[in-house]
């Protein structure tokens, strides 16, 4: 997944003609100089392309029209170099369709105490053209995001790099594509939705296909992808005796990648960026996917079970925001509790379905029963998370809006051998502890399924929340329950 290689972040300047040629060239090669650094950072994950300095209003919602135009542009860095009248954004800004981030700062770093004159103070003004651009983006109600220090500053980069991230996945949401094997298990209430407000807000489009349109495909599978599939399943992992050739699962394993080779071509041919299955309908198929579901998720799709399509469409924005930073991504699911007063813990996992992204050794691949389904026994890669800080989220809908619950934990390695458990699993400590952490999820309404990561952190999804404008509710070690119970009362009053 080269997510971030055709995108771009435009920088643009204000200022205004009164200061004149001279001062508006130092301008531009300030404005230049700033952007081609960003651009070259380790932390910037995206291009970032220098703009002409904007002077009139002309020329302003000129080229917000033209970001709105641009697809590889995900969105603008707004840097005031001197005071820009902000009447003249007006137009620009009402007009603007794309997520920017505005950051004040200044092309110097110290004040040169011994040679500060007046010629330096009218060419340096961020201080308080930034507050005059700031003043008219809150007039208008602008969402955005405001990063302050020096531009040279690694935490400034690092803010910047976080939002790009953010941006990123906002605009892959606007293409993407989930494709539904299936219905959503039924009679469960939280992963159904309005299809239509969701492709309104977030901008990707949910379809669902008959199962059959998938068994067609994977039935047409020759047995040389088979055979090719089956010999990077024995280099990759450790694959159990009974599943290797001779083996007696070794049929259950050549099912297995036919439906990885079926589903892989079903979404690659219609550009989807996201899938969900249900074991509840599988008719043709031999198995529930599992395996294919794993892998397929390793490779950057977005994965919801059951028919979970907003959670898809979760995962695949937290692999887009992620992707080239340390640590993995997966579909994830609160199973089992560890009510120990010593330590109380979740036990996190899925039936089969977990991204081997997040696997803190090499994943075993094993074939056992699945006690739910009806189907042959199912492939799998079975494995412990890498411990460390994670977070788990999870997107709802309310009825008059979305809603975004995160939660931050901290995983851990399980005291004992889980020989009797043969899926992928996660261990976490929820902060601030599991009593107040599940206390508040529950009252917040947060899905039994999340979108877990190692990689993304809490300001990612602040950024991505304020990019398309969803309610968030953090759930972290300042977090108590009278506070977030209020908390959960006022947005109810702001939404509605």
């Amino acid at each position: 997944m080269k997510i971030f290689d055709p995108y771009e972040v435009w920088f643009v300047t204000g200022s205004q003609q009164l200061y004149g040629d001279e001062t508006l060239k130092q301008v531009a090669e300030h404005s230049r100089q700033i952007a081609d650094a960003l651009s070259a950072a380790d932390n910037i994950p995206v291009k970032v392309v220098f703009k002409p300095v904007l002077t009139t209003p002309e020329s302003v919602q000129r080229l917000m029209l033209d970001a709105n135009s641009t697809p590889d542009c995900i969105g603008l860095i707004t840097w005031m170099h001197t005071f820009s009248p902000a009447k003249m954004w007006i137009a620009g800004l009402k007009a603007l369709a794309k997520p920017f981030l505005h950051l004040h700062t200044q092309f110097n770093r110290d004040i040169p105490w011994a040679e500060i004159d007046m010629d330096f103070m009218n060419l340096n003004q961020s201080a308080h053209g930034g507050r005059e651009f700031g003043y008219i983006c809150s007039r208008l109600k602008k969402s955005r995001k405001v990063v302050v220090g020096h531009w040279q500053a690694e935490a400034v980069r690092e803010k910047i790099g976080v939002w790009m991230r953010a941006a990123a996945a906002w605009q892959d949401s606007q293409n993407g594509k989930i494709a539904r094997f299936g219905d959503n298990m039924r009679e469960v209430a939280v992963t159904e939705g309005d299809k239509v407000e969701a492709q309104l807000r977030l901008g990707y489009a949910v379809n669902g296909y008959g199962v059959g349109d998938l068994v067609e495909i994977v039935n047409g599978i020759g047995e040389s992808e088979v055979d090719q599939l089956i010999a990077a399943y024995n280099e990759r992992y450790l694959v159990a005796a009974e599943a290797r050739k001779g083996g007696a699962k070794y049929a259950d394993l050549r099912d297995a990648a036919r439906i990885e080779l079926g589903i892989r071509r079903f979404l690659e041919d219609s550009g989807f960026t996201g899938f969900t299955t249900t074991f509840e309908n599988l008719h043709g198929l031999k198995q529930l996917p599992g395996l294919a579901v794993q892998r397929l998720m390793a490779d950057g799709y977005g994965f919801g079970a059951e028919g979970d399509w907003k959670t898809a469409a979760l995962v695949r924005a937290l692999k887009v925001m992620a992707k080239g930073l340390p640590g993995g991504t997966s579909f994830m699911e609160d199973y089992t509790y560890h009510f120990d007063p010593a330590g109380m813990k979740v036990l996190g996992a899925h039936m089969l379905e977990v991204c081997e992204s997040i696997a803190a050794e090499q994943p075993r691949l094993e074939v056992h029963p699945l006690s739910i389904g009806g189907k042959n026994d199912p492939p799998r890669l079975v494995f412990n998370a890498a411990p460390g800080p994670a977070l788990n989220v999870s997107l709802i809908d309310l009825g008059n809006r979305f809603r975004l619950i995160l939660n931050e934990v901290e995983v851990v390695p399980p005291a004992a051998d889980l020989p009797k458990l043969p899926v992928a699993r996660v261990l976490w400590e929820p902060k601030p502890n599991l009593e107040t952490a599940a206390q508040c999820w529950i009252l917040a309404g947060g899905a039994h399924h999340t979108g877990y990561s190692q990689a993304v952190g809490a300001e990612h999804i602040r950024d991505f929340a304020e990019i398309v404008n969803l309610e968030l509710l953090e759930i972290n070690d300042a977090t108590n329950p009278g506070d977030f119970g209020d908390r959960i009362r006022w947005n109810d009053i702001y939404y509605r």
